[in-house]
């Protein structure tokens, strides 16, 4: 599983539910979901 920042719970988290995302410069990036809040979370260049 990946990890990534929560802005809301303030900690690293695992990331559910991940896909892999391409942003719109072309970077490519993971996101999901936040386990504890429920927000989004995105991992940037994973």
């Amino acid at each position: 599983m990946a990890e990534g920042y929560c802005v809301k719970d303030k900690k690293m988290v695992e990331i559910k539910d991940s896909h892999k995302i391409t942003m719109k410069n072309g970077k490519p990036a993971t996101q999901g979901t936040c386990p504890t809040c429920g927000g989004k979370v995105t991992r940037i260049g994973a």
